[in-house]
């Protein structure tokens, strides 16, 4: 299976610490952003990598991470998003890189406490359809909420005012090759974006969707300031280090 990294998009979420820079870019606890959805990627088997940027600090990448030698990679490859289209916009840019191959696409705020081995090897195992990583979280109204008919996704519903239940899709999808057809029959939404969702949706309307529950923590670090700074701390608690406030080091 081959891996796909969504890094660009504008940040605005964060601003103005994304003035100058791209938000996978910034320090979370002692590392930048992207080295998480990298090393989760590394560590769960996935050497083949795709990096999707764009914008003014998309050379800072390449000045980053070279071949992606420091994750024991021989090579990385990297493509540029023109303009601002939506996930799946950044997606289609892969087609060419994936071939004939499943894909496993996590955006690059994403950062989990585990590896996701086990749903990446069974998904290598059965490389048809689509397979989502979904999430209780306090907050499911600000996400993609998933809502299951036993164990059947029966529908995934962006954002909703009034969320049916707390599971929601975190950043972490896999796809057979068909994914970029589903992505040409989609529409832009209203904010003009070719919406992820969408596409995670034709899958449920075939009966070709899975979803694997991640154990352990997930953070989205750039949803907001909280969700930044908690993300800052769980990565911490990843090198057995406590944060505390104290005037004193």
């Amino acid at each position: 299976m081959k891996g796909v990294i969504l890094a660009g998009g504008l940040g605005t979420r964060l601003f103005p610490l994304t003035k100058v820079t791209n938000k996978h870019l910034l320090p979370v606890y002692d590392r930048p952003m992207i080295y998480y959805p990298l090393k989760t990627l590394v560590d769960s088997g996935i050497t083949d990598i795709l990096l999707v940027t764009g914008g003014t600090s998309s050379g800072d990448f390449l000045r980053l991470l070279g071949n992606g030698s420091e994750f024991g990679l021989k090579h990385l490859n990297y493509t540029f998003q023109q303009g601002e289209g939506g996930i799946a916009d950044a997606l289609r840019l892969a087609e060419h890189f994936a071939g004939k191959d499943p894909i496993l696409v996590m955006l690059g705020d994403n950062i989990l406490q585990n590896p996701i081995t086990e749903a990446v090897d069974e998904f290598h195992a059965n490389p048809t359809g689509a397979k989502i990583l979904v999430t209780e979280v306090e907050h499911p109204e600000w996400y993609g909420v998933v809502e299951l008919e036993g164990e059947k996704v029966a529908r995934i519903v962006e954002k909703p005012k009034e969320p049916r239940s707390k599971l929601v899709a975190i950043g972490v999808y896999m796809y057979d090759n068909t994914v970029f057809d589903l992505i040409r029959q989609v529409e832009p939404s209203a904010r003009g974006e070719l919406e992820i969702t969408d596409v995670n949706n034709l899958y449920v309307n075939q009966g070709q969707m899975r979803y694997h529950r991640v154990e352990g923590w997930w953070a989205d670090a750039g949803e907001s300031f909280p969700m930044y700074l908690k993300a800052n701390m769980m990565a911490a608690s990843l090198q057995g280090v406590k944060p505390t406030i104290s005037e004193h080091p």
